[in-house]
């Protein structure tokens, strides 16, 4: 693992726990640097993950264009398999398409490693994807783990077997995972061996010798283990759906560490196994309680799973998760339980009431703290969405509407869009929640250049909404998920439009100012706005209206009005603490600047978005505002930092996998004062300083865009 320069890419930290496989380890490293594709394949529990971790993390300075991790076993089918490694490189996932071909285009001219971790349950399709990403990226390895080979043309196998039993590191990991130094010679050795050596039972024992000793450990194993295999776990159904029948020792020391659970934790354990991502102690509780396991209980049986090693011990922001081994495990006892429909109910229940509550909290002083919320739960949000749109449409409809639009500013755009469409189609739900979805649809096309069929979706999003506020009965659509949004149009005498009616014009305005026409944007949000009861303040609804007015104002020419009315509502936005429109106004505001001739003000505003579209993990938006900030540059006559700045920019609309874009008043812009100081400083000049800004690292870029005069007012 390095300990200098960092380097461009992302892995997970390494777990402290590891121990011995250096033969292992050299062999996979020999491996990457021969084959374009080296499986790691094991039993469950064997360590294939931190053995691949260690080895990305050996071998990440070999490529320069970095090592990417790719967790799989969060995916319980194929359909999300390309937005998820997309999103694991770097990709924002802005290029309409079919999914894999803007990955192979991130990925042609690249020198990188890409690790899939626990491709098993997804080999098919893992091996279809990796056969086509190798054969349009000459310079890309892969690296995966998985129970079994892929497949593919020229892969190169390594099996991962246990450590050995009676040697050294068995005995380290076992005296490590249990915090006490064991002499080589007794029970620590004993269990060693009669575990054979696999890294997760000697994890699963050292936790029961933490809380019974040595010698019960070892004499408890040995009542287990030798007993005729099929006593050893006779209560275990179907067990072929986890591991292969000759793997009969991880599997007793699971089915070990579930007998020495009390009956809460076991129920709890398989209670938990519908989570897929990391989960806090608020929603285990909202999933998993009933009958005897209640908000009394939960906390204590969970306590007793974090100290059999059943449960991963909290990280800093309070998040707990299981193994994919020992998740599944808990699955199997669910499905025994007759609960497994029950408990995915909850689930999904639990994740839409979550996503409704990021919703409303948009607006507002919450907003991003409901933002990042959405974005750790990601995994599960999605989980609860794939189980709504096989039982029912209707709430899933709700759900990605409420998230959507989060989903779109993180850069998730095809998976956005894919949700979006699925439950749009199964759903039959009229009024606000098909509004919603409607104009979420509709945001995401404009940010993929769909232009064509975003103008559809708007058309279709402003008639939804004018029957949801003006066809409906007052009060309808509350089953389906309606909340504080509904606006002045469903209120008393329903003669003035809501806030339906506003997003749905604010969508139409933002199509019109990305395809060059500010006066439509102009005439379809004024007219609403005026006909509309409340101020920008009332809602998002409106906040948004009043953002592309501005926008619209400035492509008209009309700055000293634009400014005075974006300065306005930026000023609101402080108030409110809302980060969103906040950003966008500060873009708004730096394009004022560089129009009205005064690049010093131009730079402030853009570092000032900047600082906002990272807080928001926002690529499209940093790569915007990297344009704009070397635009600003070029106009002051800074020529080198505006072209490291550009080099930078480019490096985040690859992350994009599009071409540039934005504003055509910007574009147009941005190619005048880059002629510009090309010319002043030198074509050689300029071509070396952004080419290697475009090549080095894109955080040390930003970071160095960041650095300059404070945000101007």
């Amino acid at each position: 693992m390095r300990d200098t320069a960092s380097v461009r890419g992302h892995l997970p930290d390494e777990n402290p726990g590891f121990v011995g496989r250096r033969t292992e380890l050299e062999r996979v490293s020999a491996a990457l640097a021969e084959h374009r594709l080296v499986t790691v394949t094991g039993v469950g529990g064997v360590g294939k993950t931190r053995l691949a971790l260690r080895a990305a993390h050996r071998a990440a300075e070999r490529y320069p264009d970095g090592a990417w991790w790719t967790d799989l076993g969060q995916l319980d089918g194929e359909r999300l398999l390309v937005a998820l490694v997309a999103d694991s490189v770097d990709l924002a996932d802005h290029t309409p398409g079919m999914a894999a071909t803007g990955l192979c285009r991130r990925l042609a001219d690249d020198r990188l490693l890409l690790v899939l971790d626990s491709c098993e349950h997804l080999a098919e399709p893992c091996a279809r994807l990796v056969a086509e990403l190798l054969a349009a990226a000459p310079g890309l390895t892969v690296l995966a783990t998985s129970r079994r080979p892929l497949g593919v043309a020229g892969e190169e196998t390594i099996a991962l077997d246990p450590l050995p039993p009676a040697g050294p590191d068995a005995l380290a990991l076992l005296r490590r995972a249990a915090g006490e130094d064991f002499p080589a010679a007794g029970p620590a050795g004993e269990i060693c061996v009669r575990l054979e050596g696999i890294p997760l039972a000697l994890e699963l024992a050292a936790a029961q010798i933490r809380l019974q000793g040595a010698e019960a450990v070892r004499d408890q194993l040995g009542s287990r283990l030798d007993a005729a295999p099929g006593a050893r776990f006779d209560l275990l159904a179907h067990t072929e759906r986890v591991w292969p029948s000759r793997h009969q020792t991880l599997r007793a020391a699971i089915g070990w560490s579930h007998e020495l659970s009390t009956p809460l934790e076991r129920l709890l354990w398989a209670r938990l196994s519908v989570f897929r991502g990391p989960f806090d102690l608020a929603s285990a509780t909202a999933v998993c309680t009933g009958g005897p396991l209640d908000r009394a209980t939960l906390p204590e049986a969970l306590d007793g799973l974090v100290r059999a090693s059943v449960v991963r011990p909290p990280d800093a922001a309070g998040r707990h998760r299981m193994l994919d081994t020992i998740r599944e495990y808990g699955a199997t006892w669910l499905d025994r339980t007759g609960e497994a429909g029950t408990v995915a109910d909850r689930h999904a229940a639990h994740f839409r009431g979550l996503a409704g509550r990021a919703e409303t909290e948009w607006h507002g002083a919450r907003q991003l703290r409901w933002y990042r919320t959405v974005d750790a739960h990601h995994t599960d949000l999605r989980t609860a969405l794939d189980r709504l749109l096989r039982t029912d449409p209707d709430a899933a409809l709700d759900l990605v509407g409420s998230v959507a639009f989060a989903w779109s500013c993180r850069g998730r755009l095809r998976e956005a869009r894919d949700g979006l469409e699925q439950a749009l189609l199964l759903s039959e739900a009229r009024g606000r929640v098909r509004a919603r979805a409607l104009w979420a649809l509709g945001v995401t096309l404009v940010l993929q250049g769909e232009f064509g069929p975003a103008q559809d979706v708007s058309e279709r999003c402003a008639r939804e909404a004018r029957h949801a506020e003006y066809a409906e009965p007052a009060g309808a659509g509350a089953e389906t998920g309606a909340g504080t949004e509904t606006g002045a149009g469903t209120g008393s005498g329903r003669d003035r439009p809501g806030d339906l009616t506003l997003d749905a014009a604010a969508l139409a305005g933002l199509l019109a100012l990305t395809t060059g026409r500010p006066t439509a944007a102009h005439v379809v949000v004024g007219h609403v706005l005026d006909a509309a009861r409340g101020g920008p303040a009332d809602s998002a609804a409106r906040l948004r209206c009043h953002l592309v007015r501005v926008f619209a104002l400035t492509g008209l020419g009309r700055l000293a009005e634009a400014r005075e009315k974006a300065l306005r509502l930026r000023a609101l936005c402080e108030e409110l603490d809302e980060h969103w429109t906040r950003t966008a106004l500060e873009y708004q505001l730096a394009l004022t600047g560089l129009l009205e001739g005064d690049p010093v003000a131009a730079s402030g505003h853009a570092r000032a978005m900047l600082e906002g579209t990272r807080r928001l993990g926002a690529s499209l938006g940093v790569a915007l505002g990297l344009d704009v900030l070397a635009t600003a540059l070029a106009a002051a006559g800074e020529g080198e930092r505006a072209a490291d700045v550009s080099g930078t920019g480019e490096a985040y609309w690859r992350s994009t996998g599009q071409p540039r874009r934005g504003l055509p008043g910007l574009r147009a812009l941005h190619e005048k004062y880059t002629d510009t100081v090309r010319a002043s400083i030198g074509e050689p000049a300029y071509e070396e300083i952004f080419v290697r800004a475009l090549t080095g690292l894109p955080q040390d870029g930003l970071d160095r865009a960041l650095r300059g005069p404070g945000r101007h007012g």
